[in-house]
């Protein structure tokens, strides 16, 4: 159900803008009441959010994995987080035109922006708890996982296309990481 909600909300934004679509088109869409649209997401924005949930729930299990153990410095750290981080971009440009079209609506919607800087501050916060629950000392934890943040920006800013966010994003990766040779 929620997948038929994501694929009518990206159908309607797409062909009408996101101004132009209210919870009750998306629900219609999805041939669901506006009740059943309200059990999966609070409101039409979430909508947009929806894969930054699936992302949050991948770094919850990459946080399960007891075979990594706490990472001594800020280096450990980000290179633990490197291949967390790589998976996300990876997950974001599965769909690569689903991708573009949200890169878009974040472009051309400043509320979407900021929602979108507040869902991003909650993946480092959970990069952050993966290392710490690994016993990586809270400050080094929250160190590496904003720079783990700043080199996903990064892919994402010298991405010429959204098929290039994982080589950009790896490539800031090894940037940040010579720093500290």
């Amino acid at each position: 159900m929620q997948q038929r909600l994501l694929e009518a909300a990206d159908e309607l934004f797409s062909a009408r803008g996101f101004d132009n679509v209210s919870v009750t088109d998306i629900a219609a869409r999805a041939e669901v009441g506006r009740t059943t649209f309200f059990r999966y997401f609070g409101d039409k924005q979430e909508v947009v959010f929806a894969k930054q949930q699936q992302m949050l729930d991948a770094i919850a299990r990459a946080g399960e994995d007891t075979s990594v153990g706490a990472a001594t410095t800020a280096t450990d750290a980000l290179e633990q987080l490197r291949p967390i981080v790589l998976g996300l971009c990876e997950m974001a440009t599965a769909n690569l035109d689903s991708y573009s079209r949200h890169l878009l609506l974040l472009e051309e919607h400043v509320d979407l922006r900021g929602r979108d800087a507040l869902k991003v501050q909650e993946i480092a916060a959970a990069l952050c708890a993966v290392l710490i629950a690994r016993g990586t000392a809270e400050g080094v934890a929250a160190f590496a996982s904003q720079v783990a943040l700043a080199c996903y920006q990064t892919g994402k800013g010298r991405s010429a296309a959204p098929s290039s966010l994982r080589d950009e994003t790896s490539a800031a990766f090894d940037e940040a990481l010579a720093l500290g040779q």
